[in-house]
């Protein structure tokens, strides 16, 4: 699934092909994606996009009525193409541009969403959100008092977007390797001091892997179609039963809360 790096890098991409641009249309071939499209979508005719943001793990475009809320799901991805680009199979929604440029949603699984947000209000998608990791609200103060009223893995309020907002799986693992902190521990187990180092880590990690330009493992790649970059950096992901980095100890590999959660022994040992 993209993860926060990767839907910020999509941001990045689709924005300056959206920006002083018009949406003519919105052409819809599957209205049923993990929720239904909306009517206001499908309604929408020559509006201008005033910005493209992004809250979590969706992207807004802000128009004058509202906005259009984007989220790729499980495999999708966004490109931006000529009018006349044919559509595939699993092309389901174009948004026809002024520029005579359209943004185009490709969704294999279809899991991905396109929603929308009446002008003044607030989709219910997005009402309980925590903090942005990269914003300055995100801080250990906040992640300690957060984890010192639960029992349960680290990880799993890591990957709480109550707590904090698009720490997905792949860099929870990475950081919490980083911060020398294994995965299973109590969360109210955590001192102020671990939380200073895996606010601080947290940051690094997904600050690093938008520059990369996110991590493609299997269905992600940018708007231009280009590969991210940051798997090849991964430390602990995916790499179960092969050898640390840091000290050769051979890396552990079990599931938390149905997740892949892998980690070392000696570099984050039991407290």
């Amino acid at each position: 699934m993209p993860e926060l790096p990767e839907v910020e890098v999509s941001r990045l991409g689709i924005s300056p092909h959206l920006q002083q641009q018009r949406i003519e249309q919105v052409v819809v071939r599957q209205r049923q994606l993990r929720w239904p499209i909306p009517d206001e979508v499908l309604a929408l005719r020559d509006q201008p996009v005033l910005d493209v943001s992004r809250r979590a793990k969706y992207l807004l475009i802000h128009l004058p009525a509202g906005e259009l809320i984007i989220h790729l799901g499980m495999s999708g991805n966004l490109k931006v193409l000529p009018q006349n680009a044919v559509a595939g199979k699993h092309d389901h929604v174009d948004i026809l541009l002024s520029s005579g440029q359209l943004l185009r949603l490709n969704d294999t699984r279809r899991f991905g969403a396109v929603l929308w947000q009446d002008k003044n209000s607030v989709h219910p998608l997005l009402a309980n959100l925590g903090p942005e990791p990269l914003l300055p609200d995100f801080t250990a103060q906040h992640l300690f008092q957060a984890c010192s009223k639960r029992s349960s893995a680290i990880k799993l309020v890591l990957m709480d977007n109550q707590v904090v907002v698009g720490v997905g799986n792949i860099y929870a693992n990475e950081a919490l390797f980083q911060a020398g902190i294994r995965p299973t521990m109590p969360a109210n187990q955590l001192s102020l001091p671990q939380a200073e180092r895996l606010t601080a880590i947290v940051k690094q990690t997904l600050a690093k892997a938008i520059t990369q330009g996110g991590t493609t493992l299997k269905d992600f790649s940018q708007v231009d179609g280009k590969p991210g970059y940051f798997a090849q950096q991964l430390l602990v992901y995916g790499r179960g039963g092969e050898c640390c980095f840091s000290c050769n100890t051979e890396l552990q590999e079990i599931r938390l809360g149905q997740r892949s959660t892998v980690y070392c022994p000696h570099c984050q040992p039991e407290r």
